[in-house]
C-alpha cells in the first residue's frame, strides 16, 4: 500500500514513473471545472514513450473524497498521449486522487477511479491481492491489456474473447454520471460460450447512492450514464468486433469506426453479420448485393432462407428454455419453452397448410397480442406464406382498408377483447371485415366461440403430423409480412419486407444495439397494429425470451407495465415515448415499488423523448440501466438511431447511428448541413430491410414517390435531425410539421418539452396553421389533467416559459383546452392532420377515424363555422 502526500508533488507511487503533468477538466451538470495541475505517471517499466509494457493493471480505491466523488473526470487534450494505461494524480484540499484510464486511439477509457488517500497498486500475477481492514474495499483487480507498438496505432491487435478476461472491477451502470463509492460487481457468468454480467440483484446492490435529479428543465446533452468497463467488455458487439479482428483482419478501436465501416463497406459488413449469427439457410455464390442506385438495389440473389427455423433454432440446443411469457392487464399467465413454442408452430402451420395455405399466400389476422398470434406468424413464415396484422381494437373499416388490398386466403381472429378493465365484442366488426374479404378460404377463431363455420383454434393441425414445422427456404428477399403506414388519409400503404433482410436486420439491431442474448426476456409494450410488435417476435432470433402484454398500460394504475417487468424478470423493457412521460408526470417511482434488479435496459421510441423524461429514468426508474432512445419506423421495421452499449447516455439525445444505417442530414439543397445543424433525415446508403415492394405497386411508382421524390437516390424519411460532433443524434419531429414563425423554424418536439414541464397539463398539440406565403396563427391544444382546469394564470406562466426557453415567436397566439388530444392507434399526435382540419379540409377527409385511438376529439378542432 502507497500513501501519497496531501500536496501533489512529481512523486510517483513506487513502481511508477512521473510521465507528466497535464491540464485536468471536471464536468458535473454541464459546469466545467479546471484544475490546471495534474500528473500522469505510468509503470517505470515501460520500454516505450506513452504506453505501459507491460501493461498497467487497473485500480480501484473507495474513499471519502470530496471533490472527485460526485464529479465526473476527463483529461483535457488526452489525443497527446499514446494508446496504453496511465494514471492521473489530482490535488484536493482534502487529499490527492488517483485515476485509471486507458487510451485507444485518442478515445479514453477509464479502468478504474481512485479517488482518496490511501492508494494500493494492483498486484503481480500470483501475489495476493491486498484488502483494508475494517471497509468493503477497495478490491484490486488487475486490468492486463496487450503489448501495443509505439505510438498511436493505425490498426489494433485483437482483443481476447469476453470469457477469457479476467474479472475487472468496473463502476457499476450509473456510477460514471453519479459518482460515490460502489461494491464490486460479481463476475460474469458465461451464457452460450460468451462471458455475460450478471442479471442478479448483486448489480441492485452496486447502485451507489447520489443526490437525486431535480425536478424541472433538464440540461440537453447532459451526461447521465455511461458503461463501465465490464459493460463494453462483455456486450455483444464488442464480440462481433473481436471477431471482425480474428476473421477477418478488421480491427476497430472505437465504435465510431465500426459505424464507419458498417456504411462504407456495407456488403463486407452484412456479410459478416450473416457469417458471425451463422444464419440457417443457404448463402450461395453470389454477392452481398446487386445495384447501387436505391430503390434499385438486391439484396443476397441467389441466397435462401427461412425466418422461422431460424427464430426457433434455440429448441434444438436450448429446448427447456422459456421463449414466451404472455400476460393481460388482470394478470393471466401464459409460458412456453422453446420446444413447446416450435411444436405449437408446427401444429398450427400443417393446420395452415391443410386449408390450402401455400408459399405467397397472405395470412391475416385481426388478433391482440398474445401468444396465439405469435404462433401463427411463426406458422406462416414457415411455409413462404405472408403475414399480416392489424389489432382488434381497430375499426372496421380501417382493417378492411387495409386486409382488402392484399387478398388473404385465411383470417385468424378473435369476436372480442378486453381492454381497461372492460370487455368489448367485436363480433359485428368481424362479420363486416369476412363480408369484404370475398377471397377467403377459411377463417380461424381463436379465444373459443366465433363466427359460424369458422375452424377452431385447437382443431388446426390435428393428430399424425411432425413435431417440426415444414419450413420452405424461400429466396432472400421472398416476401415476410405486409404492415402499413399509419392510414391518417386516404389507403394505407402496404409495405412489404423480405424474409432475409428483417432477419439479418433484427439479429444485428437487438444483439449489437439492445445487447440482447440468450439469458434475457425482451419486453416491449405494444399491440399487434405497430409495428414494434415485429419488432419484439425478432428478441426470439437472438435466443431471448419474449414477454407479449396484453390489455391497457395503465390498468389498473399507471405503473401496471413496471409492474409486469418487475415480476417477470424482464431484463429490458421498450415502450412508447409518452407513456415515459405520462409516469413522469404522474410521479412515478417504480424503482422505489418493484423489484427491478433484472432490468439493464429501458427503450423508447414511437415520438421523441424529452431531456426531463431520460432524467426521470434515472431518478426514478434505476441508475444502473441503458436507456435506450430510438428512432426508425414502420418504413424500415427496426430502428436506424438508437442506443449502443458501448456509448453514454445524456439527456435528451439518441447515442448513435445504428451499424449499417449511413443516416445523413440534409439541408435544403440536398447536401449535408454541419455537425449540430438540423436537417431532413436523409438515408444515403441502403439496408436490407427496406421495403422489397409497396403491394400492387407493380411498377415501383408509389414507392419511389414515397421515399425518394425530393432526393433522388436517397431516402427521405420525414423527419427534422441534428447529428452532433460525436455521433449523437436529436430528433426534432416531422418536417412536415414544422413551426415557422418570422422564419424561424423549430420541430414540434421542442414545443412539447416545454408544455410537458406543467403538471397540470396531462397533453398536448401544437399547430401552426400557416400556409405557403402566409402566416397563420400558432395554436396550442391541451388535454388538462384531472382535476385541473386552463385559467388566465396558467395561460400566463405557459406563454412565459415558451418564450423565455423557445423565443418570443413561439408564444402561441390562443391556448385551447380540449377534451383529448387525437392519437392513432400506435399513439402517435395527429398534428398533420388536425392542421388540415384548422385549414377547412372536412375531418373525413383529413383523418380517418378508425385509425385514431379517439376519434370522439378531433370534433373540437373544427373551426367554427366549419
Amino acid at each position: 500500500m502507497t500513501r501519497l502526500g496531501h500536496r501533489l508533488t512529481d512523486a510517483a507511487p513506487d513502481g511508477f514513473e512521473v510521465l507528466r503533468r497535464a491540464g485536468m477538466d471536471l464536468d458535473r451538470d454541464g459546469a466545467q471545472h479546471r484544475i490546471p495541475d495534474a500528473v500522469v505517471i505510468r509503470a517505470e517499466s515501460s520500454e516505450e514513450p506513452y504506453q505501459t509494457k507491460p501493461p498497467l493493471p487497473a485500480v480501484e480505491v473507495v474513499s471519502p473524497h470530496s471533490v472527485l466523488r460526485d464529479h465526473r473526470v476527463k483529461l483535457r487534450e488526452y489525443a497527446a498521449f499514446g494508446i496504453g494505461s496511465y494514471w492521473i494524480a489530482t490535488p484536493d484540499p482534502e487529499g490527492p486522487g488517483l485515476i485509471g484510464f486507458e487510451l485507444r486511439d485518442g478515445a479514453y477509457r477509464e479502468a478504474a477511479e481512485a479517488v482518496g488517500e490511501e492508494v494500493v497498486r494492483a498486484p503481480v500475477p500470483g501475489e495476493p491481492r491486498p484488502a483494508l481492514a475494517g471497509r468493503a474495499g477497495p478490491v484490486v483487480v488487475p486490468h492486463r491489456r496487450p503489448g501495443r507498438g509505439r505510438g498511436r496505432l493505425t490498426a489494433p491487435p485483437p482483443r481476447r474473447a469476453p470469457a477469457r478476461r479476467p474479472r475487472t472491477l468496473a463502476r457499476p451502470r450509473g456510477a460514471a454520471m453519479l459518482g460515490g463509492a460502489a461494491e464490486p460487481v460479481a463476475p460474469p457468468r458465461a451464457v452460450s460460450g460468451r462471458a455475460r454480467r450478471s442479471r442478479g440483484p448483486e448489480l441492485r446492490e452496486a447502485v451507489i447512492s447520489a443526490s437525486e435529479h431535480q425536478v424541472g428543465e433538464v440540461h440537453e446533452e447532459a451526461l447521465l450514464w455511461e458503461p463501465g468497463v465490464q459493460e463494453r467488455e462483455h456486450a455483444r458487439v464488442t464480440a462481433f468486433m473481436d471477431w471482425l479482428s480474428r476473421t477477418r483482419g478488421t480491427a476497430f478501436l472505437s465504435y465510431g469506426e465500426l459505424w464507419v465501416w458498417s456504411v462504407t463497406e456495407t456488403d463486407a459488413f452484412w456479410d459478416a453479420v450473416w457469417e458471425y449469427f451463422d444464419v440457417l439457410g443457404e448463402r450461395g455464390r453470389g454477392p452481398v448485393r446487386e445495384g447501387e442506385t436505391m430503390p434499385e438495389v438486391r439484396w443476397f440473389p441467389g441466397a435462401t432462407v427461412n425466418y422461422a427455423r431460424n427464430a426457433l433454432r434455440h429448441a434444438d440446443d436450448r429446448p427447456d428454455a422459456v421463449a414466451v411469457v404472455a400476460r393481460d392487464e388482470s394478470g393471466a399467465r401464459r409460458a412456453y419453452t422453446f420446444a413447446e413454442l416450435r411444436a405449437e408452430v408446427a401444429r398450427v402451420a400443417w393446420g395452415l397448410r391443410e386449408l390450402g395455405v401455400e408459399r405467397g399466400d397472405r395470412v391475416a389476422a385481426y388478433l391482440p397480442n398474445v401468444p396465439e398470434a405469435l404462433i401463427a406468424f411463426l406458422a406462416t413464415a414457415s411455409l413462404g406464406a405472408v403475414w399480416s396484422a392489424c389489432s382488434p381494437d381497430f375499426g372496421a373499416a380501417s382493417v378492411i382498408d387495409r386486409f382488402s388490398q392484399i387478398e388473404p386466403k385465411v383470417l385468424i381472429a378473435v369476436d372480442g377483447y378486453a381492454y381497461n378493465g372492460k370487455a368489448y365484442d367485436r363480433s359485428e366488426a368481424l362479420a363486416g371485415i369476412r363480408a369484404a374479404l370475398p377471397g377467403l378460404a377459411a377463417t380461424v377463431a381463436v379465444g373459443g366461440g366465433g363466427p359460424e363455420g369458422a375452424v377452431p383454434w385447437s382443431a388446426l393441425g390435428g393428430e399424425g403430423h411432425p413435431a417440426r414445422p415444414p419450413y420452405q427456404e424461400v429466396p432472400f428477399e421472398h416476401p415476410l409480412w405486409i404492415v402499413y403506414s399509419s392510414g391518417t388519409t386516404g389507403l394505407p400503404k402496404p409495405i412489404v419486407h423480405g424474409q432475409g433482410g428483417v432477419l439479418l436486420e433484427h439479429l444485428k439491431v437487438l444483439a449489437f444495439h439492445h445487447d440482447l442474448g440468450p439469458d434475457d426476456l425482451f419486453f416491449w409494450y405494444t399491440t399487434t397494429g405497430w409495428m414494434m410488435w415485429n419488432y419484439l417476435a425478432g428478441g426470439l432470433l437472438t435466443g431471448s425470451a419474449v414477454l407479449l402484454y396484453d390489455g391497457s398500460a395503465t390498468h389498473p394504475g399507471t405503473d401496471a407495465l413496471w409492474r409486469a417487468a418487475a415480476e417477470e424478470g424482464a431484463s429490458y423493457f421498450g415502450t412508447g415515448a409518452p407513456y415515459l412521460v405520462a409516469c413522469m408526470k404522474a410521479g412515478e417511482q417504480p424503482g422505489a415499488r418493484y423489484d427491478l434488479s433484472r432490468l439493464r435496459g429501458v427503450g423508447s421510441t414511437g415520438a421523441p423523448l424529452p431531456p426531463e423524461a431520460f432524467s426521470w429514468v434515472y431518478r426514478a426508474v434505476k441508475r444502473d440501466v441503458l436507456l435506450g432512445s430510438a428512432s426508425g419506423g414502420t418504413d424500415v421495421v427496426t430502428a436506424f438511431i438508437g442506443p449502443s452499449p458501448l456509448l453514454p447516455v445524456r439527456a435528451g439525445v439518441l447515442a448513435t447511428r445504428c451499424l449499417g444505417a449511413r443516416i445523413e442530414s440534409y439541408g435544403p439543397d440536398g447536401s449535408p448541413v454541419g455537425s449540430g445543424e438540423v436537417g431532413e433525415l436523409v438515408i444515403t446508403a441502403p439496408m436490407p430491410s427496406m421495403p422489397i415492394r409497396f403491394w400492387n405497386d407493380s411498377d415501383g411508382s408509389r414507392y419511389r414517390d414515397a421515399y425518394f421524390d425530393q432526393y433522388p437516390g436517397v431516402w427521405r424519411h420525414g423527419d427534422w435531425l441534428k447529428i452532433l460532433a460525436d455521433g449523437g443524434c436529436v430528433i426534432y419531429g416531422r418536417s412536415d410539421s414544422t413551426l415557422n414563425r418570422g422564419g424561424v423554424r423549430m420541430g414540434t418536439s421542442e414545443f412539447y418539452r416545454v408544455v410537458d414541464t406543467f403538471p397540470e397539463i396531462a397533453d398536448s398539440l401544437v399547430i401552426d396553421t400557416g400556409r405557403l406565403g402566409a402566416e397563420g396563427e400558432l395554436l396550442l391544444f391541451v388535454a388538462m389533467a384531472e382535476g385541473r382546469e386552463l385559467d388566465a394564470e396558467l395561460v400566463a406562466r405557459l406563454r412565459a416559459q415558451l418564450r423565455e426557453r423557445l423565443s418570443p415567436r413561439h408564444v402561441p397566439d390562443d391556448v385551447r383546452a380540449v377534451p383529448g388530444i387525437p392519437r392513432t392507434l400506435s399513439g402517435k399526435k395527429l398534428e398533420i392532420p388536425v392542421r388540415k382540419i384548422l385549414q377547412g379540409v372536412p375531418v373525413e377527409r383529413a383523418a380517418s377515424r378508425d385509425s385514431l385511438a379517439n376519434p370522439e376529439v378531433l370534433a373540437h378542432f373544427v373551426p367554427d363555422g366549419g
